[in-house]
């Protein structure tokens, strides 16, 4: 069955090839188009386009296909091309005509808009509620960490002194941001496109404010126009914001990576966390945060790739906004599951201490001397020149005392105001 259906035959090739995968990220849909479905009765009957008993009927017959879908006994046999197709028969067979009758007054494409937009909202939280876990991981590593120092490095020398305290609480921080991009696509989502129909409305006096309300869209997309051209859109702001959760995550993984080095091993895991080689006993690979970082870079590449997909497409629907679908479902799930990994992992995590006892990171406090002479009187230009002297003609000699104070003094971590913070953008 499909709902564009005029009774003719199509091509089984052509068939094959525009459904595509559907039938597989439809069932993600599935939920979602029995919710909209439910509101759309609900609406009809308001409207009198169908009487209380047969709402009753159609609400009654689409919780039933809910609880199958939430069973996993509802499938889409490969006589359906998607979803919708699949409910609207299961109404029919049931009901007669009057499952006929649930798609009155709207089309596919604002049936699969809503279906799209449910979904993303719901994940959009679920990504939240992840991210905040790793958030209070890192904030927990930060305080249990923070009087531990190690080198800070830019354009990868080392630069001056950081802490454990510090790095773990500055990607907490950077997550705040992640949060952000992801509260905008969610508003950008909070828009109720049903009712939309194909992109030009509908004769019938549908009620959309109706509908905004049960379905719990915060706003209704009132240009029906407007609606059909948010599909892409909805999707890349998405993408934009898992793309930056993806840059967090890289970044993040890359460190570790660099940090477990031989050379610095100013980190571990447990013996049950890494990988070994099959040639070379004493190997301990990080390989799950390669595989993180690998991940991410790949979700990094998708607001690109759906910008791509959609570049000079005039107004209204276009198939080839069916491949958005699968490109943002797979991008979800590999984020979830990115987060999750990564925040089971890093609470396994042992950090070295007294790092920067070691004589190669003398010149790491060239700043805090520096930084003394002037508090002394001296001009910066004056004093920049005497350390650079002293670093030159090796007589340099980090001040032991500046090494202790950095914790209590430039690492004042804020850890509070950070949280605060985070709570105030998580709503």
């Amino acid at each position: 069955m499909k709902l564009w259906s005029k009774n003719d035959e199509l091509d089984k090739i052509i068939e094959k090839f525009t459904v595509g995968k559907d039938r597989f990220y439809d069932m993600f849909l599935a939920k979602y188009d029995v919710i909209a479905s439910i509101a759309h009765a609900k609406m009809l009957k308001k409207i009198n386009l169908i009487s209380s008993a047969e709402k009753n009927l159609l609400v009654n017959e689409l919780n039933k296909i809910n609880k199958l879908i939430h069973e996993d006994k509802f499938i889409i046999d490969k006589k359906f091309e998607d979803i919708h197709s699949k409910i609207e028969s299961y109404l029919t067979e049931n009901l007669g005509d009057l499952g006929k009758k649930i798609h009155t007054g709207r089309s596919r494409n604002d049936q699969v808009l809503v279906s799209i937009q449910l979904l993303l909202k719901d994940e959009i939280l679920n990504i939240k509620s992840e991210i905040n876990k790793l958030f209070k991981s890192l904030i927990k590593l930060s305080k249990k960490n923070k009087n531990y120092l190690l080198p800070g490095y830019t354009h990868l020398q080392t630069a001056m002194p950081s802490s454990f305290g510090l790095w773990f609480s500055s990607y907490a921080e950077s997550l705040i941001d992640d949060i952000l991009f992801l509260n905008t696509a969610y508003k950008i989502n909070d828009q109720n496109p049903l009712g939309s129909a194909a992109g030009y409305g509908s004769s019938f006096e549908i009620d959309r404010e109706f509908t905004t309300k049960k379905l719990g869209f915060k706003e209704l997309k009132y240009n029906v126009l407007a609606s059909q051209m948010n599909r892409g859109k909805i999707e890349k702001s998405l993408s934009i914001a898992l793309s930056s959760i993806a840059t967090t995550l890289s970044t993040f993984c890359s460190d570790i990576c660099f940090y477990m080095t031989q050379e610095l091993n100013f980190i571990s895991f447990p013996n049950e966390m890494t990988t070994g080689s099959s040639i070379m006993p004493h190997k301990k690979n990080p390989d799950v945060f390669e595989l993180i970082r690998a991940k991410c870079n790949s979700i990094k590449a998708l607001p690109n790739e759906l910008i791509l997909m959609s570049n000079n497409l005039t107004s209204g629907y276009h198939r080839d906004y069916q491949i958005f679908k699968g490109k943002i479902i797979d991008a979800i799930l590999d984020t979830i599951e990115c987060i999750q990994v990564f925040n089971y992992s890093i609470n396994k995590i042992k950090v070295r201490k007294n790092i920067l006892d070691d004589d190669k990171y003398k010149f790491i406090f060239s700043v805090e001397n520096l930084n003394e002479l002037v508090k002394n009187g001296k001009t910066f230009r004056d004093s920049y020149n005497q350390i650079s002297n002293e670093i030159k003609n090796s007589s340099f000699k980090p001040n032991k005392t500046i090494k202790h104070t950095l914790i209590g003094g430039i690492h004042n971590l804020c850890l509070d105001q950070i949280e605060l913070k985070m709570k105030k953008n998580f709503k």
